[in-house]
């Protein structure tokens, strides 16, 4: 099936190219494939390997522990997804020293035509072809993985998210966690009641006006409480003060 111009065009440099089969057969993301939303092409370094070992990484100079990906063979394979994605795009490699991936970055990466992802394995990738054929380094988050499929993963399936058409309800993608910088409201669906907890009696009302400003005012407490990176109580918003004071969560 050819990919529709609009799509969002996806590549990346892997040497376990199975594992995103997490992505393009399951869920949203495999919907959103089908639907034409976004495509991705997959690229191994050990393909460009030339001796019958198809080694990909050798020791580091000036000793330690682990083996370093080489820069030729990682430049090969991004010549490769180049062709594939048609299109001069930014090249991201998924880093422990990375800037931290948010919904902001996200969005900020969707703006282009297409995104060329770099898992690395192993001690790491030569720094060469870090500093001159990557654009960018991007972390999801403080912890170390054994590779970087997992978090080229997570950034495909943030951005796919984002697209109109991925999820069922258009609305689903501006309610999230983070959209507007707050973490998302408390949810509650059937049994009405559970444990002796019944759920908040606003929900029920039909007030539509109540319900927002009810979940508003969740959405600002639980980021104080939880997240007070996100909002210090220095950048609340009058109103959303006078919100959580409604709702007694002041």
């Amino acid at each position: 099936m050819s990919t529709p111009e609009s799509a969002h065009r996806f590549a990346a440099l892997t040497l376990f190219p199975e594992m995103f089969t997490a992505l393009t057969a399951w869920g949203v993301t495999g919907r959103a494939l089908e639907q034409g939303l976004w495509s991705l092409s997959l690229h191994n370094p050990r393909d460009f390997a030339t001796d019958r070992h198809a080694t990909v990484d050798d020791r580091p100079y000036g000793g330690g522990p682990g083996m370093v990906m080489q820069a030729p063979l990682l430049d090969k394979a991004l010549a490769a997804a180049r062709k594939a994605v048609d299109s001069d795009c930014r090249v991201i490699a998924l880093t422990p020293q990375g800037r931290p991936f948010n919904d902001r970055v996200a969005r900020e990466l969707l703006a282009d035509r297409a995104t060329i992802l770099v898992a690395g394995r192993y001690e790491g990738m030569d720094e060469r072809f870090l500093e001159h054929s990557v654009d960018d380094e991007i972390s999801v988050g403080d912890f170390v993985v054994s590779g970087g499929e997992l978090p080229a993963m997570l950034v495909i399936d943030a951005m796919v998210r984002l697209m109109p058409g991925a999820l069922g309800h258009s609305a689903s993608a501006l309610e999230d966690s983070f959209v507007d910088g707050l973490l998302d409201c408390p949810h509650f669906t059937r049994p009405e009641e559970y444990r002796g907890q019944s759920v908040p009696k606003v929900l029920l009302s039909g007030d539509h006006a109540a319900i927002a400003r009810w979940r508003r005012a969740q959405s600002v407490r639980r980021t104080l409480d939880r997240r007070p990176d996100l909002l210090s109580p220095e950048r609340v918003a009058q109103e959303d003060w006078e919100l959580l004071k409604e709702w007694g969560l002041d």
